[in-house]
């Protein structure tokens, strides 16, 4: 982890409302990325990022330093929207890569590409969002996620499983 990213999150659990303003101001924009390629609008997105650092103020001084600062966030932001999305019972995600026009050759292609993203169970989602579209390795998706490598490796395989069938 940065140095400067230790003593912020130190000077945040202190109650330092400048320190948060920082944290805010360094991490929203990765955030937000994140949240709307999970949630699938702005509106959803922009409270998911406002919840998740609510939750990293209230929360702070439980921040483990054996992690980088980005990690927590990550992880405290996708509890927040794996949340959401169980609430919906819907799916709202539709990765937005920058080439995701050249892909689409024909007009339904990218309604059939969210139908059949609805086919794959939330977890499976999340962790496919977060490693083919933000490039996270196994090891900060299992960290994000709290759970391990090898589960990391099987969620993705059925997720990708499950969606080659529904694309077929």
């Amino acid at each position: 982890m940065a140095p400067d990213d230790r003593g912020l999150i130190e000077r945040v659990a202190r109650g330092d409302e400048s320190a948060f303003g920082e944290l805010v101001d360094r991490y929203q924009d990765r955030l937000f990325t994140v949240a709307h390629r999970l949630l699938g609008n702005r509106a959803d997105a922009e409270d998911a990022i406002q919840r998740a650092f609510l939750n990293c103020y209230l929360r702070s001084d439980t921040y483990d330093a054996r992690w980088q600062l980005s990690t927590w966030l990550y992880r405290v932001l996708t509890n927040v929207c794996v949340d959401e999305l169980r609430r919906r019972k819907t799916v709202g995600f539709l990765v937005e890569a920058p080439d995701a026009g050249a892909i689409v050759e024909k007009p339904g292609q990218r309604l059939d590409l969210r139908r059949a993203l609805e086919k794959v169970p939330t977890e499976a989602r999340l962790l496919l969002a977060l490693r083919y579209v933000d490039g996270l390795s196994y090891g900060e998706l299992a960290k994000i996620r709290g759970i391990s490598i090898n589960t990391v490796k099987s969620q993705l395989a059925r997720g990708k499983s499950i969606l080659r069938r529904a694309l077929q």
